[in-house]
């Protein structure tokens, strides 16, 4: 049976921070949130972070928003995270796993959840990161376990397992914790994403323009690639 993504039980996260096109991912339907980080926002040009978030902000009020503190040391990340907080009921701070040094933010993490703040942990790689975060989460804010499946594939590692496990120690730890497969590679991910139970897959730019292939007649591509090919062929000009 092909694949509908509408009919697919995820919530799909658009990831970016080009402004116009966060606003034009978030009027989709079948766009949930969505998340920046930044890496996204310097690739974008943004230079005042405080301004750029409340601009989009005052545009986008009814879907979850992911935005990232960006210092390396754990009263500092405590101090813009409670800021971040303050911009919006749809704001969700986005906390890494660890910071430059290595060093667990697990007792951060269990503080600000505990206060309230919404949480989106991220960067996380392996299955002892997604239980030291999730009992940090528990009983907190509702929050979300963003695990970079993309990075864990490009290392020769079948990410599914991994995700499945993942899954279950979230779901121990409470109904307010949501799994989010993060950097996929591909659109077959958000099939797989689904398929286990992830509550969450971000998309990026590149990946939601694909959303469309989706359940495509495999015949019809076929075709339409065998056309690319011969008409490629006749613009250069091609004699043998």
């Amino acid at each position: 049976m092909n694949p509908d993504v509408t009919k697919l039980r995820i919530k799909i996260f658009a990831d970016g921070a080009d402004k116009a096109g966060m606003l034009e991912m978030a009027r989709k339907p079948h766009i949930a949130g969505l998340t920046t980080n930044p890496t996204l926002m310097r690739k974008a040009g943004i230079s005042d972070y405080r301004a750029f978030a409340k601009e989009v902000l005052a545009a986008i009020k009814d879907k979850p928003i992911s935005f990232e503190v960006f210092a390396d040391d754990m009263p500092e990340m405590k101090r813009q995270a409670r800021e971040i907080a303050t911009w919006g009921d749809n704001v969700y701070v986005k906390i890494p796993v660890t910071n430059t040094k290595r060093e667990p933010t697990t007792e951060l993490v269990r503080e600000l959840a505990g206060a309230g703040v919404k949480l989106n942990v991220t960067a996380i790689c392996t299955l002892d990161q997604v239980r030291d975060v999730a009992q940090a989460l528990k009983g907190g804010a509702p929050s979300v376990v963003s695990v970079f499946a993309g990075r864990i594939a490009d290392t020769g590692r079948d990410p599914i397992p991994l995700m499945k496990e993942a899954l279950s120690i979230c779901r121990a730890a409470g109904k307010s914790i949501e799994l989010l497969w993060a950097s996929p590679r591909e659109l077959l991910n958000i099939i797989q994403a689904a398929e286990i139970g992830c509550d969450i897959i971000t998309v990026t730019p590149d990946l939601l323009k694909k959303l469309e292939l989706v359940g495509k007649d495999l015949g019809d591509f076929s075709l339409e690639t065998v056309q690319m090919f011969f008409k490629d062929a006749q613009a250069c000009g091609f004699k043998l």
